[in-house]
């Protein structure tokens, strides 16, 4: 059974029967379910990830005037619920970032993760909040939310970033795409420095990776998933396994040659996407000269006019 499963049905049987009887008044302004970080939360939980912070539970979430008021009481009647529910046991111990269920602020919970409780974002906090942080915000599900205070913020991120800011990301990896894998991989090898190329590679695939997310207009997850979700996709999945291939092969003559073929393959196929999409009136294989195509299009002149670099 999938960790948000577990959480549901545990909430349902044990958790609403309780919030209905002893918290009535209270549970027409509530929010519950499950968000937050964890493997469980994105779907991608497996046995492997019952090793640790696993377990049956859920998250109230209150209003800040609510929370003052009710989350002593409300914390001890959660922390009565049973303690195992179909053979799993809720945790003894929080994880070290603080715990993942439990009773929360609506208004804490969302600064914690994106700087700000109120929305729309200004383009400083869209560009400044590491991407993993937004798909934690929007990742788990919702049981219910009766006032509909903490889906406001949800809804509002579901759409992606706006459309400036998109761009400037895309921008700002692209001529980092250049400068890693299409410059430096081969000038480190040139200059005997084995160890800055393998970075170089490593420096490609990471700014490719932030791109795909970006022309899909999804927020991407924490490193450890990265690949996870590009599998589930649907622009340019395939390209997986050659980014994989790049970072799991050595730097031998032969390895090195068809390293530089899978680089311009896999930017032909990007700037092929930008295409699609309207992004760039470029033709070349350069990603650099897409970089600043893509930044011309920006409508903000205050964004445009940035350091290209700014954004990744």
């Amino acid at each position: 059974m999938k960790g948000i499963e577990l959480c549901e049905k545990y909430f349902y049987e044990y958790g609403l029967p309780m919030l209905e009887s002893e918290f009535s008044e209270l549970f027409p302004r509530m929010a519950i379910g499950v968000v937050g970080q964890g493997s469980e939360l994105l779907g991608y939980d497996d046995e492997i990830s019952r090793d640790h912070d696993f377990e049956p539970g859920f998250c109230i979430w209150l209003t800040a005037e609510d929370y003052k008021k009710y989350e002593f009481k409300l914390s001890r009647a959660y922390s009565k619920l049973p303690k195992e529910f179909m053979g799993i046991k809720r945790l003894a111990v929080a994880p070290a970032d603080g715990p993942r269920h439990g009773v929360f602020s609506i208004d804490d919970f969302y600064i914690r993760l994106l700087g700000t409780a109120s929305v729309p974002l200004s383009v400083d906090t869209w560009l400044n909040i590491p991407s993993h942080y937004l798909k934690t915000a929007t990742c788990g599900k919702v049981f219910i939310d009766n006032l509909g205070e903490f889906t406001k913020m949800r809804e509002y991120l579901s759409s992606g970033y706006p459309e400036d800011v998109r761009l400037k990301k895309i921008a700002a990896h692209s001529i980092l795409c250049n400068q890693s894998g299409q410059y430096n991989y081969a000038r480190s090898l040139a200059h005997g420095e084995n160890g800055s190329a393998q970075l170089a590679i490593n420096e490609f695939v990471r700014h490719v990776i932030s791109i795909v997310y970006l022309l899909n207009n999804t927020f991407e997850p924490f490193y450890k998933w990265v690949y996870r979700g590009l599998r589930e996709l649907p622009i340019l999945s395939e390209l997986e396994a050659p980014l994989t291939f790049l970072t799991e092969t050595g730097n031998s003559d032969t390895e090195v040659q068809g390293k530089l073929e899978i680089i311009e393959d896999i930017c032909r196929l990007i700037i092929d996407e930008y295409h699609n999409q309207g992004l760039t009136m470029a033709t070349c294989n350069n990603m650099d000269t897409h970089a600043y195509s893509i930044q011309d299009k920006i409508k903000d002149a205050n964004l445009r006019n940035l350091n290209v670099f700014i954004g990744a």
